[in-house]
């Protein structure tokens, strides 16, 4: 997340783990947050192993490939959301730590189990009260909207992320710096993040009684479905409780087709990050009345003047399993040419993270602005577009 610069590290076996929030409050409790490592850094050859895994064992059992325009555009999402924390730390950390120093009421202590599991809940109910807003609330929507963007669903699309999100999300985790040590909240904003990640995969079905308690595949489907069954449902990080209790889970009942109601359609990298802004730019002039304007803004992706908060669900486009995606067709070598072009830029990415408290502002911005030039040329490639401007 680059808030981090903890350097314990880490055994294959914790690598493992953390993917899947298996730690134990003793190896994974810090004093202070300069001790937290950086664990999503660290989680990085992970996600590599766990990607050409999906990608084999997708392969070999239903002959299926990840679509290479698709996927580079979730990872290049993911490499603009992370850009920011290369010049100042994370919203969520900055506003924690600045209250738990000048407003808590109790210091918790850090290092008890106690501590560690109301981290664990208090993060997860923050996340899905804030995971709840950004579907009901348009202008937090705008940021989320990116990750919703793929038509597929696989561990790639886990890493489509928005790089407006993270200054709504701080909203939420705030309560828990009234008591909450800072080092312990990090240690579980990490793991609640890295836990969402192998949950974005076609190739689990049903994990039995796990369903009841915890975010699973199959649930998390529905919640990037837009069929109108799985509209606004299943919000949960790591547990799938607080839906049962609130009101908002779904389970997965027929074919579940992936992205927005409305596709983009486009793998332009900075459309897929802003299209939604735009959209609520035109439609705040457009729409007559200060209170409908206002409305545009805080009430629901699907509302309109008249309408209830939240749209009308009756006017949800229907689906029918045989939608097919946008996927303007590239030549093989093309493709294998943006596979390493983007590989070799992700190398200068990750050296930069790594450098970053050495290396000059001046060289700092232009990698920066390397990278994005990269991604965006890139985005063009995949949609054969032949002009820079058009």
């Amino acid at each position: 997340m680059g808030d981090f610069t903890g350097k314990a590290e880490l055994s294959v076996s914790q690598g493992i783990r953390m993917m899947f929030y298996v730690f134990h409050p003793n190896e994974s409790s810090f004093e202070t947050i300069e001790e937290v490592p950086d664990y999503v850094e660290k989680a990085t050859p992970y996600f590599i192993v766990m990607l050409l895994l999906e990608m084999i064992v997708s392969w070999t059992r239903k002959g299926k490939q990840i679509r290479v325009n698709d996927g580079l555009t979730s990872l290049s999402a993911g490499v603009m959301s992370r850009l920011p924390n290369v010049v100042s730390r994370g919203l969520e950390v900055t506003t924690y730590i600045y209250i738990w120093n000048n407003y808590r009421f109790v210091e918790l202590p850090w290092d008890s189990p106690w501590t560690w599991w109301l981290a664990f809940f208090g993060v997860d109910l923050g996340y899905y009260w804030f995971h709840r807003l950004a579907h009901e609330v348009n202008i937090i929507w705008a940021g989320h909207q990116t990750h919703h963007s793929s038509e597929d669903y696989n561990l790639t699309t886990a890493l489509r992320q928005s790089f407006l999100q993270k200054y709504f999300s701080w909203i939420l985790y705030w309560p828990m710096a009234f008591f909450v040590p800072p080092s312990v909240f990090a240690v579980h904003l990490q793991f609640n993040l890295l836990y969402q990640f192998w949950i974005h995969t076609e190739l689990i079905n049903n994990l039995g009684p796990l369903e009841y308690i915890l975010n699973t595949p199959s649930h998390h489907r529905v919640h990037h479905g837009r069929n109108p069954y799985c509209i606004d449902s299943n919000y949960g990080g790591t547990l799938i409780i607080w839906d049962r209790i609130f009101g908002t889970f779904v389970p997965e009942k027929e074919k579940v087709v992936y992205g927005l109601t409305h596709p983009i359609n486009t793998f332009e990298p900075f459309n897929v990050q802003i299209q939604h802004c735009t959209y609520i730019w035109h439609t705040f002039w457009d729409t007559p009345g200060i209170t409908n304007k206002l409305s545009v803004i805080f009430k629901g992706p699907g509302w309109g003047p008249g309408k209830p908060r939240l749209g009308l669900h009756e006017e949800l486009p229907q689906v029918t399993g045989d939608e097919k995606p946008y996927d303007p067709r590239l030549p093989i070598y093309l493709q294998i040419y943006a596979f390493i072009h983007f590989f070799l830029m992700l190398a200068i990415y990750t050296h930069m993270f790594e450098a970053k408290l050495v290396l000059s502002s001046l060289t700092l911005l232009l990698r920066i602005l390397y990278i994005l030039l990269t991604l965006t040329c890139l985005g063009f490639l995949l949609e054969q577009r032949q002009v820079l401007f058009s």
